[in-house]
């Protein structure tokens, strides 16, 4: 079996050599990479979003999902871990084709062309990605073939005729329990729908390519009992579980190519094209260098994924045909997938046909990287959909300046104290709101590492905003102006002003330093913009930002401003929205 594989993989990669050679491919990377056997390597932290259809515009949606991963990635990052982030565009099916077609372009053209969007995208919100794969890229297709004789080979793929209901759009064939009569209301016009999606099937019947799914229902079943928070939130896995149970049918793996014909051959059958999901799928595989792993270096790449970040609508795809197409190969399958919920506009479900929808762009031209982000982890649902609005945008911003920024600002700023002679005094408050102040911001950094372990960054982050109004309340108790101002409310020279009595008030400082400190470390991987200012406001070292670092009294090297505090709103972590309407 060994020497088959083998013969088969060469077989493949010599075809995909030649196709590079060909098309030396407009300055993609397209190289096929191979590695050299060398002492183990710890595995990376590999954390993936789905990747995007190209016949559309980006939505916030992808936004969101995106975001999502990248704060994994970060966080793993912050805490000394290699992470590796990949995300990309799925640039083959029946959508793709009829999509270019209607745009009357060449579909290879129209690809190269609506990818960008997506790329840019993820560079406009600050997105760390570490590979953006495009499914149409010849590594790519030496994995799926790859891969397809190897289910081959273990007797998971067999021809037979085919016949039910097929959505283009959902690229998903649908059982008749599966679909509906439905009526567009703008038309009058009756259709069959998907009863899961609404949206139009059609009658096909042909000859093609099926995986023994049905196969694998108690693997399955064995590894969701063995691994209950394999997906999450916990609804979706009883979902899932659900679903299963109740039995699976062989699935469609292939399309014939007078039908298909963008897409990826089945290797040793022209007439036939790779089903667009068993494709797409496999993509978190190739740039975890699959098949080319060297032995006892299979982990270098990431894979096994920590995460899949995905949306709750190809839940059935990621959940229970990905880990059936692994099992199939006995590979390892991803530790966890993390299923978001959706945005809605209006609390309407957003759609492109109603012009019901969220331009990512606008919205990051508008507020900025830092804000969108934050608004997105902070509001966005994994359980429950949420709805977006630009009013909640602004309000969730303003409360950042009366709360973190503000404390920042008043720290910095401060008369009469001196943030650096406070850290190098080195002693914390020992008042009694003081003490208790301590004890929560000791045990803040393991609650978030805890929240982020758990896959709810949303969580996480209000734990840390919740921190930042203790620490407002206890600066407003502790009351060190009392203590340092020598002026009075009006500006005037307070008449029975005394110099401050250093071993009370810079205690008090030093204590609201570290916390802006360690909360702003921990809020990195959401606002990696706006809390480098802050750290430079307050003098911590590029070196000392790591998750180790968020300690009480870790750092007393920090305190001197590595930027100008400002005036007035110059300089603030916070600055004023260009627009509040």
């Amino acid at each position: 079996m060994r020497t088959r594989s083998l013969n088969a993989a060469c077989k493949i990669l010599k075809c995909v050599e030649r196709s590079c050679a060909r098309r030396a491919c407009r300055g993609r990377d397209l190289s096929i990479r191979y590695y050299s056997a060398s002492s183990p390597v710890e595995k990376p932290y590999y954390v993936t979003s789905p990747i995007f259809y190209v016949n559309a515009a980006p939505h916030i949606g992808h936004l969101y999902t995106l975001v999502l991963a990248d704060v994994f990635k970060r966080f793993h990052a912050l805490k000394g871990r290699k992470a590796i982030l990949c995300t990309g565009t799925d640039e083959h099916g029946m959508k793709i084709q009829q999509a270019a077609q209607k745009a009357g372009q060449d579909v290879r053209a129209f690809c190269d062309e609506n990818y960008r969007s997506f790329d840019t995208l993820a560079k406009r919100a600050e997105i760390q990605y570490d590979h953006f794969i495009r499914t149409s890229e010849p590594d790519h297709r030496f994995a799926v073939q790859h891969f397809w004789l190897m289910l081959k080979e273990r007797g998971y793929i067999y021809s037979s005729k085919h016949e039910g209901w097929y959505s283009v759009s959902d690229e998903t064939f649908y059982p008749p329990s599966g679909v509906h009569l439905a009526l567009d209301p703008s038309t009058g016009r009756k259709f069959t729908a998907s009863r899961e999606t609404g949206k139009e099937v059609e009658w096909t019947s042909e000859v093609n390519y099926h995986f023994r799914l049905s196969s694998l229902r108690s693997r399955l079943l064995e590894h969701y009992s063995a691994n209950p928070e394999f997906v999450q939130p916990a609804t979706r896995m009883y979902d899932v579980v659900q679903h299963v149970e109740a039995g699976l049918s062989d699935l469609s793996v292939s399309r014939p190519v007078e039908r298909l014909s963008w897409g990826i051959p089945v290797p040793d059958d022209t007439s036939q094209t790779i089903y667009v999901w068993l494709d797409a799928l496999i993509n978190y595989l190739t740039k975890a260098n699959y098949p080319m792993q060297v032995p006892g270096q299979e982990h270098a790449a990431g894979w096994p994924a920590d995460v899949h970040v995905i949306g709750k609508d190809i839940v059935r795809f990621h959940c229970v045909y990905w880990p059936a197409f692994l099992l199939a190969l006995d590979l390892p399958l991803p530790k966890q997938i993390l299923t978001h919920a959706h945005w809605t506009l209006g609390h309407q479900k957003m759609s492109k046909s109603t012009g019901n929808v969220v331009n990512p762009f606008f919205a990051l031209d508008r507020f900025g990287s830092d804000t969108m982000r934050y608004y997105l982890l902070r509001d966005g649902g994994v359980q429950d959909d949420s709805d977006y609005d630009n009013a909640y945008i602004i309000a969730r911003y303003k409360s950042l300046q009366g709360t973190l920024g503000n404390l920042v600002t008043r720290v910095v700023r401060g008369k009469g104290w001196n943030v650096r002679r406070a850290v190098e005094y080195g002693h914390l408050d020992n008042s009694e709101d003081g003490k208790k102040h301590l004890e929560h911001l000791q045990a803040l950094p393991s609650i978030v590492d805890h929240r982020m372990t758990e896959l709810q960054p949303g969580k996480a982050l209000l734990w840390v905003l919740e921190f930042v109004y203790k620490t407002n309340q206890y600066m407003t108790q502790a009351s060190p102006w009392t203590l340092a101002d020598p002026t009075d409310e009006h500006g005037r020279p307070k008449p029975d002003y005394k110099p401050p009595d250093l071993s009370k008030l810079d205690p008090i400082i030093y204590l609201l330093a570290e916390s802006i400190r360690i909360c702003a470390i921990l809020l990195q991987p959401v606002m990696p913009g706006r809390m480098k200012h802050a750290l430079d406001l307050m003098g911590v070292q590029e070196d000392r930002r790591m998750f180790k670092d968020a300690t009480v009294e870790a750092d007393k090297e920090y305190g001197v401003p590595m930027v100008d505090v400002g005036k007035g709103r110059e300089g603030v972590v916070f600055p004023p929205l260009r627009s509040e309407f």
